[in-house]
């Protein structure tokens, strides 16, 4: 089965993670098919950069996101609700 998963990078101590397709079957950081993006979670805000349109032809092939890749695709990729502004008690009282 492929997956998409995050690869570690990055020296001791200073994490720096991939997000890559890979066979499940495969160790952590060994082979991988294709690297869809970069995670840095040191900056702040942690820094995220994903291709949206390859992870969504790899979803429709099959691949399945891990809990990890799931949870930022949602949280970074997804686009902020829009809040309409609401109405101040002056101008609903000059509209009667």
């Amino acid at each position: 089965m492929v997956v998409i998963r995050l690869r570690r990078a990055g020296s001791k101590k200073r994490p720096f993670f991939r997000i890559v397709v890979t066979d499940s079957r495969a160790a952590r950081d060994s082979s991988f098919v294709e690297i869809l993006g970069h995670y840095n979670p040191r900056t702040k805000p942690a820094l995220v950069q994903v291709d949206k349109d390859r992870v969504d032809f790899w979803m429709k092939q099959g691949a399945q996101p891990s809990d990890s890749v799931r949870t930022l695709i949602k949280h970074h990729l997804t686009p902020a609700p829009v809040q309409e502004p609401a109405a101040t008690p002056a101008a609903a009282t000059e509209a009667k």
